[in-house]
Order: structure tokens, then sequence, then C-alpha cells
């Protein structure tokens, strides 16, 4: 099972994370959390890497919706954005929400997560056409 929605980006990191915001604040998502794993990695272990951040984006409509179906659904949330540094361009991953309604498999989970795709899919098309 592929659980990734993904799109590559021409534009360096920098530009892609802030068109990555836009485009999700566009289809209703904020970002709860931020981790740039490159500078936890160098601080924490000493080790280098590719710049690659992980945004905690949330839907607050959805996920009211989906607690009200479950409220452990809370432990599978938000759902995470990768931007990533991918030799000369830039990649930008989201964890697609399908994987999320798979773990408790209710199905009164399916229509938010589809919409919760649909939204997510929207956002990173957008970012890949600039």
């Amino acid at each position: 099972m592929d659980y990734g929605i993904a799109v590559r980006s021409a534009a360096p990191m920098a530009e892609t994370v802030e068109r990555v915001r836009t485009a999700l604040a566009d289809q209703g998502f904020g970002v709860l959390t931020e981790i740039d794993v490159q500078a936890t990695l160098k601080a924490k272990l000493g080790q280098e890497s590719e710049p690659y951040l992980i945004l905690g984006a949330c839907n607050p409509q959805l996920a009211h919706q989906a607690l009200g179906v479950d409220r452990r659904i809370g432990l599978l949330l938000p759902c995470n954005v990768v931007v990533r540094v991918d030799g000369e361009s830039t990649m930008v991953e989201a964890l697609d929400p399908q994987v999320i309604v798979s773990v408790p498999e209710d199905s009164r989970l399916q229509p938010i997560a589809d919409e919760a795709g649909r939204r997510l899919r929207a956002a990173l098309q957008a970012v890949g056409e600039r």
C-alpha cells in the first residue's frame, strides 16, 4: 500500500515550504507542528542530512468530525506533510488520510478521510504547478 501523496517542485526548499503553507491554508489546514529533522539530527546526533521538514497539518473541521466518530483518532493526527530536498528539486509528501482511517477500521471515518485526501491532493497539486 502506498501511504503517501507526493509532488516534486523545482523551487528551492524555503520557497517550497512557503508555497506548501499557503496551499494548505487555502484548503483549510493549519500547521500545528514543525519539526526540522536536519537540525535535530545535527544537534542530537552530530549527523549531517539533507534539509527535511515535517509539518503537522490539521483541518479543524475535519479533525472535529473524526474525533466525534472516534476519540482515539487523535493518536493518528495531525496529517504529516514532509518537505525535503531531493537532488536538484524539492519533494513534498503528505500522509494519505486513507492510512489514518485504515487503522481503526470504522467506515464512519471514510467520508472524512476522502475529504481530507481531496484537500491535501489539491494543496500538493497547487505546489507542483508553480
